[in-house]
């Protein structure tokens, strides 16, 4: 089942003759798809070190170009500021048959998706990753603002979409008391200075490698914003006691605390409605975030 209207199916064969076309150097390379709940783009791997990401709406509009190449910039600037691996771009594809829209590709990064049964111990996966998101705080900005588009901006903004989305969920989970949490952290007043943010720390973008956090991936949400965006994690996958931890190591005050529970619940009750039926894996995890941001 399709997980948006407009998706395309991306084929191993359509892969095979775009990188033979346009990476000569990789044609002898054997290229499988690579199983994924992400829900923006279809992952091949090819050979042992590389993956392709074909976003699954393609089209031929500069802007996606641009923000593909955005994404690479980005994934360049991180590597040099974050404690642990992000991916290596390695090229960007062009439309072909089969295909209309522009691919990229990455170094892959050995290590499985951030689900608790493979960390070994969640309060010291708290600490590495305040160490990231402290990190890409403290990367120089240049003076740059939250653009305008994405996560980051004015939480007070989001008050239309969270509603429509509560609207829709009530047979889901407690929309009563989720627009009781959402109005208190709406109306928090404050909003800290902007830095870089991931913007999307969700389980599926942690790798972990021996129980430990290996990589943060998926760089196209990075962006300049509210710095609460990124407490995000502390909802969606940590439980009581390593929240608290995360919190800590990032010294966060009351004000941008309600902020990053306000992020938490907007993703996941965004998500919940939309995803339940296509996939289980993303609804799943906006279920348990909104039990948490509940607590």
């Amino acid at each position: 089942m399709k997980m948006h209207v407009d998706q395309v199916d991306v084929t191993v064969d359509v892969v095979t003759a775009l990188v033979a076309q346009q990476f000569p150097q990789w044609r002898a390379l054997p290229i499988r798809p690579l199983a994924s709940t992400g829900t923006v783009n279809a992952l091949f791997r090819v050979g042992t070190e590389i993956v392709l990401r074909f976003p699954l709406l393609p089209t031929t509009d500069p802007e996606l170009r641009a923000e593909l190449r955005q994404e690479q910039e980005y994934a360049r600037l991180l590597a040099a500021h974050l404690p642990v691996a992000v991916p290596e771009p390695l090229g960007l594809g062009e439309p072909g048959e089969g295909y209309a829209g522009p691919w990229t590709a990455y170094r892959f990064i050995p290590g499985e998706p951030a689900q608790l049964d493979r960390i070994g111990d969640l309060d010291r996966f708290a600490l590495d990753l305040a160490s990231v998101v402290a990190a890409l705080r403290g990367i120089d900005t240049g003076g740059r603002a939250w653009s305008g588009s994405g996560r980051g901006g004015p939480l007070p903004a989001q008050d239309a979409g969270v509603r429509s989305a509560l609207a829709l969920s009530g047979g889901l989970t407690d929309t009563a008391r989720l627009a009781e949490v959402w109005d208190r952290c709406r109306d928090t007043p404050g909003q800290d200075a902007a830095v870089w943010i991931h913007a999307d720390l969700m389980p599926g973008n942690l790798l972990v490698r021996d129980g430990r956090l290996a990589a943060v991936i998926d760089m196209e949400t990075v962006n300049v914003g509210d710095p609460a965006v990124d407490l995000m994690p502390a909802w969606n996958m940590l439980d009581a006691g390593a929240r608290e931890t995360y919190r800590r190591a990032l010294g966060v005050d009351d004000a941008m605390w309600e902020r990053g529970r306000g992020w938490a619940l907007l993703q996941a009750i965004n998500a919940l409605p939309y995803y339940i039926e296509t996939n289980p894996a993303m609804a799943g995890i906006a279920q348990r975030t909104l039990r948490a941001v509940l607590e």
